[in-house]
């Protein structure tokens, strides 16, 4: 039943959510299969021959996708991070360019160095936020221009239209990783994009109890190198078997119901963080681009309903960075974002160590906050708790890092050159 012509909400909660043929369960059962049973050699009941090419949850959770992004193609994959594979396996070959962004989620880069480069596949790293600055990069070579948008952790803010225009006008696919606003926020493909990723591990799903992503795609009349995406993503998925698992899509599947309002929480409490943070003496800067203060404020505000559930900030050392960041107690410190709880993250030495010691390192001071749907009066209240506990942090180097225990190593202290810090893993 395809439901596109509702409104967002209406297909948040119906698309893909038939009520079960057989039995009339209002929730679809888990198919928890391997394999379909046939009448007739080679002849499908629904479409389904093998669960590593399709299971009826998976279809569920791409048909949804597919609505809720205005996308023609959707692949529900078991990672955010196989969905990137799937889009540079399939449409990189030896000697292409992909352009990134200097903001860039660290395992995006990780997975293109160690995997593709080696391949014969040539990574440029542009400021994407200055479309003067990609006109005069951008070349024949250039076969993806990758956009975070809000970036990882830094939120950037990458005009999607204006992006496009430069990228199809050179033959280029434009793809954005669009995880931090989702489709309720943000639609990339209706403001020019090929391909959109998701992690739905994070606001998508929403509860942090499933691992997946998401590979989206639109017609392909942008230009000619896109006219190949659908095929070619296709093909290489029935290859290589990244679909996520039956009871992973139903989650998620779940999950997406509620998407909307939680969305709304998410972005309501990540504002007025924000802005408390930036009436803070002991926060150097706040990144959010629901601020006016914010770079990409004006942009954000023509291509998105609303600014996202994740704020980021500096302290003024990495003392304080590490006292706070332990110091919270609703807000728990861990990895991952986008859950209906609040998480702390210190990027240096938690997601995004990876990078610590290249041109895309994060500074120590820096700290990611994935917003949840608490009481936004407590949220504030763990958030004066621990900024007091961190004031009474000597400035320097401090030994909070070995505090944090074997699994947070400390990082390189001196600070990225960059504006913004960049994203590692």
């Amino acid at each position: 039943m395809s439901i596109t012509q509702n409104g967002i909400s209406t297909r948040s909660v119906h698309s893909g959510a038939d009520p079960e043929s057989h039995t009339g369960s209002v929730v679809a059962p888990i198919f928890q299969t391997s394999t379909f049973m046939m009448d007739t050699p080679g002849q499908t009941r629904a479409g389904f021959d093998y669960a590593r090419t399709g299971t009826p949850n998976r279809s569920d959770l791409e048909q949804v996708l597919c609505e809720l992004e205005n996308a023609s193609f959707a692949a529900a994959v078991n990672s955010g991070t196989s969905a990137e594979v799937a889009v540079f396996s399939a449409l990189l070959g030896p000697g292409d360019e992909i352009i990134i962004p200097r903001d860039i989620y660290g395992g995006t880069y990780r997975l293109l160095v160690n995997e593709y480069e080696r391949w014969g596949v040539h990574i440029r790293t542009v400021d994407l936020t200055d479309t003067e600055a990609l006109a005069a990069a951008i070349s024949a070579k250039t076969a993806i221009v990758w956009v975070e948008t809000p970036s990882n952790p830094g939120l950037d803010i990458v005009d999607i239209e204006e992006t496009a225009k430069l990228a199809h006008a050179a033959n280029a696919i434009l793809a954005v990783d669009s995880t931090f606003a989702t489709p309720i926020l943000q639609r990339p493909i209706e403001l020019g994009a090929d391909v959109v990723i998701h992690s739905t591990t994070k606001f998508i799903n929403g509860h942090s109890d499933v691992i997946g992503g998401a590979v989206l795609a639109g017609d392909g009349s942008t230009c000619p190198r896109a006219a190949e995406v659908v095929e070619r993503l296709e093909s290489y998925l029935a290859s290589v078997g990244l679909g996520i698992a039956p009871f992973d899509a139903w989650l998620t599947r779940r999950g997406i119901k509620t998407l909307p309002v939680r969305i709304a929480k998410h972005c309501e409490n990540a504002q007025a963080v924000a802005q408390w943070l930036e009436r803070r003496p002991e926060v150097a800067e706040v990144y959010y681009p629901g601020l006016s203060s914010h770079p990409g404020h004006e942009v954000a505000k023509k291509q998105m309903s609303g600014f996202g559930g994740v704020v980021s900030f500096r302290t003024d050392t990495e003392a304080r960075a590490l006292s706070l960041v332990k110091s919270t107690k609703l807000i728990t410190l861990a990895e991952s974002l986008g859950g209906v709880e609040s998480l702390i993250d210190h990027p240096a030495t938690m997601t995004h160590l990876a990078v610590a010691d290249c041109e895309l390192s994060v500074s120590p001071t820096f700290i990611r906050l994935s917003l949840g749907i608490e009481d936004i009066a407590d949220i504030l209240a763990d958030l004066e708790s621990a900024l007091t506990a961190a004031a009474q942090t000597p400035d320097g180097v401090s030994s909070d890092a070995e505090a944090l225990g074997a699994d947070f190593p400390t990082a390189d202290p001196s600070p990225s050159t960059l504006q913004h810090p960049v994203a590692t893993v």
